[in-house]
């Protein structure tokens, strides 16, 4: 393929596999104009992690105002700062440490069993559809005190939600259904967070009400706003991750094997899976001045589209980079959930994923209760786990057979 022949990123060839195209970009135009999305393409590691970290303050997060802000309302995202430092202050001590470890972990853990519970006896199951779509989503729901009853609304939004993120092709429908979903998800939000308010309690949403920082506390909408981006961003982005580590790990047995043997490779093979099959394949940025990166010049006032999918499979960065290798020397486990990661799936910098430690502990507690309930877990005959999206990207389904554990 010669870079006069690359798919454009909004056609079907790039959509059914973007790896070819992002080996030749990398190489041979590393900055792309696309007239389309209006957006210049960036794909190298080296330059995705400039603007990511951003420490010349060349980049903002200015794109969400129309990324973002349509369906969510104002986040958490589009802030800088103070504003963004107080907001983060007031909503990150829930996705750390003791209160991850002491009220979530039990969360994680228990709606993981009862999803595993439906299918454990079946000898057969789809393991994104009976329970990575839907672990991540209860789990929220579980910390914010909502209804799980509620389960087929949150998904639709949430899946409404993201369909708006990857519109890039401008479809009026998408953006109608999108823009539906604000309305809808604060006309559910807004009377159980005025409740809540009165009746605080221990779960996520009373942490939020009665949150302070510098005297700054989340008005309703500020919670809203969170609680929806907590939703779209944790439930697609999970599930997909979920499904990723499954599927790469059911497609090479011998990494399956040793895995199940020794579950403390589980935090490897699961940033292995956020460099090889990230689930977000790339996050926009608007120049704030006029930029210099690989291939050329970026204007100030522009939006770069940053390609994590290319980035993360950098020649320059790794090693066989197309080779799926939970024990490669060169992706720090230890760092791969933090801001010092040296992958790029979770972003870089001061807009470094915040549930990031909530996704590993899902995909740690997932794996090893899968593990346990199927000990001989593999692909089901002749099926081939075919991965879908562009903006978002995972498998489409998981189709495993397994001998029932009768205990």
């Amino acid at each position: 393929m010669s870079a006069q022949q690359l798919p454009d990123i909004l056609s079907s060839e790039f959509a059914a596999d973007p790896y070819p195209a992002y080996a030749v970009m990398r190489e041979k135009e590393p900055l792309i104009w696309h007239e389309a999305t209006q957006s210049y393409i960036v794909s190298r590691y080296e330059d995705v992690e400039r603007v990511f970290k951003d420490k010349q303050a060349e980049f903002t997060t200015d794109n969400y105002n129309w990324q973002l802000e349509p369906v969510h309302g104002k986040t958490i995202l589009q802030l800088s700062g103070r504003e963004h430092a107080v907001r983060r202050a007031l909503v990150a001590p829930a996705f750390r440490g003791s209160d991850l470890q002491e009220k979530f972990l039990p969360v994680i853990e228990r709606n993981s069993r009862e999803l595993i519970d439906t299918f454990r006896h079946a000898g057969s199951a789809d393991i994104v559809g009976d329970y990575a779509t839907r672990l991540p989503v209860n789990v929220i729901a579980d910390m914010l005190g909502l209804d799980k009853a509620d389960h087929a609304r949150f998904h639709g939004w949430y899946t409404a939600v993201i369909a708006f993120l990857g519109n890039l092709s401008g479809d009026p429908e998408v953006t109608a259904a999108g823009e539906r979903t604000r309305v809808e998800f604060a006309e559910y939000m807004i009377p159980i967070i005025r409740e809540r308010r009165d009746n605080l309690g221990e779960d996520l949403l009373s942490t939020l009400c009665a949150a302070e920082v510098d005297g700054v506390r989340m008005s309703d909408e500020d919670i809203k706003a969170f609680c929806s981006l907590l939703l779209a961003a944790g439930g697609e982005t999970t599930d997909k991750a979920i499904a990723g580590i499954m599927a790469n790990l059911l497609l090479h047995p011998e990494q399956l094997a040793a895995v199940r043997e020794d579950r403390s490779l589980i935090p490897a093979a699961f940033a292995e899976t956020l460099r090889y099959t990230p689930p977000v394949h790339m996050i926009m940025r608007q120049s704030a001045t006029e930029v210099q990166l690989t291939g050329g010049t970026v204007p100030a006032g522009a939006t770069v589209t940053c390609l994590i999918g290319a980035a993360n499979r950098d020649e320059q960065r790794y090693r066989d980079p197309d080779r799926f290798d939970i024990r490669r020397d060169d992706l720090t486990t230890t760092s791969a959930f933090s801001a010092a990661a040296d992958h790029l799936a979770f972003a870089l910098g001061r807009h470094f994923c915040v549930g990031a430690l909530l996704a590993k502990a899902e995909v740690e507690v997932g794996v090893n209760q899968l593990l346990d309930a199927m000990p001989d877990v593999r692909l089901a005959d002749g099926f081939d786990p075919v991965e879908q999206g562009v903006f978002t990207r995972g498998p489409k389904a998981l189709a495993v057979r397994f001998t029932p554990v009768t205990a």
